[in-house]
């Protein structure tokens, strides 16, 4: 009698990134939290398109838990290579906002951005929790590997923002 293999573990990976940016909390979560913004964190590697009536950024008065609707991921601000379903789980304005949202290669993405007032401006925290969807989660290495593109991708939209705020 042949026996089962025992049941596979689903896999998380999880990237956590911190920066001190001279500005208030007030302008840099208004930034960080317009579609302008965003892209400009991102850019000028990738572009998300926004999801309708969300124009203007998230808006303070959002009763969370609430869909946003879809948003492509543009490769060079051009080639579809992936979309976020947003879903603002949990929202403090101004201070918090936590993103659970499925993706087409993650069952889970859950992106919780904290601003927090220093004495120097203040402290943005990015923490990415991601799952693949079933198949990608028996490619050896492949969190690993997303873990470290994650890890790059955020470190680059830090840059860009204490660049931002840097500026004279």
């Amino acid at each position: 009698m042949s026996e089962k293999p025992p049941a596979q573990r689903k896999s998380r990976g999880f990237v956590e990134t911190k920066s001190v940016i001279p500005a208030s909390p007030e302008r840099v979560w208004d930034r960080a939290t317009s579609p302008e913004g965003i892209n400009h964190e991102l850019g000028p590697w990738i572009r998300m398109t926004v999801p309708k009536g969300l124009q203007s950024g998230i808006p303070d008065d959002l009763a969370a838990p609430a869909r946003l609707g879809r948003s492509w991921i543009l490769a060079f601000g051009l080639i579809p290579v992936e979309f976020d379903d947003i879903y603002i789980a949990e929202l403090e304005p101004g201070r918090r906002f936590h993103e659970t949202s499925s993706m087409l290669m993650m069952s889970l993405w859950e992106h919780e951005r904290v601003i927090e007032r220093r004495e120097e401006g203040c402290e943005v925290t990015d923490r990415i929790t991601f799952e693949f969807r079933a198949p990608l989660q028996r490619v050896p290495g492949s969190y690993a590997v997303a873990g470290a593109m994650v890890a790059a991708v955020f470190r680059h939209r830090h840059r860009r923002l204490r660049s931002h705020f840097s500026r004279p």
